[in-house]
């Protein structure tokens, strides 16, 4: 996975330093309405065609167990409701919206843009589809509560109740799945290394021998540099104690020479280097990933809604995936079909 280093520009930013401003006034701003939870574990009657959940339920946490495909351990899609969607559809008045955990500083995915508005108005690739999931869940697609999360809150910001759904560029994996739902994959990604172009640094290898790196604290980038440290498949002189709450603020910290390399998913990074026309990506993907939208563990019938409107927002050219793709993501990075389409679903389906 490349980067088109020359077509992707900030209009009006003033370079990166304007977009850390921007974060800072966005955190300063950022949504912090009490929500009143997805009611994912609400007792009541189950509707029809729900009466399978139990038992796919069932294999979900055993494929979590012993999952060697994670993007493949999900519900099939389902427009039924359950007692999750019924809780969203009941609250009352002006809290009768969804509540998504969201990014507010990863450019192109989910960014406050300082150009739309006194607070800068949310806008990016997830942000496309958070409000085409309260489209089809609410009927309206701005009845959405956006909560800024930092990178490590997504699980327990599911768990607690605190949100209904994290769209946020989270990757699908076995450990996660031991603690939430995910929806089928809406993108394909994997780990690079972004670099100052003049770094002697050329990828995932023996470059990165006494170099520091940062990663977003709870990221997959994390875990698998102290997984591949541990194993020798890392030099075991390279520095990864530095962590952040935040992507964004690893792209900081490079730029400030407090570390020489930064390893985040590509298509992050992608968006990054496209901030600042001085650093790179170097080499390619190491790793296979994919993003989906997480929930509560036993919110089975919104995540099988989930996936019917992903299926729906696969198959929509005039506003669905590929029309998001083509407006927030192609700019910065290749017509790989890997990233310039959307990954084909599989579902559990009981033996």
């Amino acid at each position: 996975m490349r980067v088109r280093h020359l077509r992707a520009r900030l209009k009006g930013w003033g370079g990166v330093g304007a977009m850390a401003a921007a974060c800072a006034l966005a955190v300063v701003f950022a949504l912090a309405v009490t929500c009143t939870g997805s009611g994912a574990s609400q007792a009541g009657t189950q509707p029809a065609g729900h009466r399978t959940t139990k038992a796919l339920t069932v294999d979900a946490a055993r494929a979590a167990d012993d999952c060697e495909a994670p993007e493949k351990q999900t519900l099939p899609p389902s427009r039924a409701d359950g007692p999750a969607i019924t809780a969203i559809k009941n609250r009352p008045g002006e809290k009768r919206k969804l509540v998504v955990g969201v990014d507010q500083n990863s450019y192109r995915w989910g960014y406050r843009d300082p150009n739309s508005g006194q607070y800068g108005r949310l806008e990016g690739f997830d942000i496309d589809l958070v409000h085409r999931i309260a489209e089809d869940i609410l009927g309206d697609p701005d009845a959405v509560q956006f909560k800024a999360i930092p990178t490590d809150q997504r699980i327990p910001a599911i768990q607690d109740g605190r949100v209904d759904l994290v769209v946020r560029t989270m990757t699908i994996n076995c450990s996660r799945l031991k603690d939430v739902a995910f929806s089928a994959p809406y993108f394909r990604t994997g780990q690079q290394v972004l670099a100052p172009k003049s770094s002697p640094v050329e990828g995932y290898d023996k470059t990165l021998a006494n170099r520091r790196i940062c990663t977003a604290k709870g990221s997959t980038a994390y875990a698998k540099l102290e997984e591949d440290r541990e194993s020798g498949d890392l030099p075991a002189s390279t520095d990864i104690s530095t962590t952040v709450p935040n992507q964004l603020d690893c792209l900081v910290r490079l730029q400030l020479g407090e570390v020489d390399a930064v390893v985040n998913d590509g298509a992050l990074a992608a968006s990054q280097a496209a901030q600042d026309p001085a650093v790179e990506l170097k080499g390619e993907a190491f790793t296979t990933e994919y993003y989906g939208v997480a929930m509560k563990k036993d919110a089975d019938d919104l995540v099988r809604r989930v996936n019917q409107i992903l299926v729906d927002f696969r198959q929509d050219t005039a506003t669905g995936w590929q029309a998001s793709y083509t407006k927030w993501l192609s700019a910065t990075m290749d017509d790989d079909p890997s990233a310039s389409r959307p990954p084909a679903p599989e579902y559990l389906r009981r033996s």
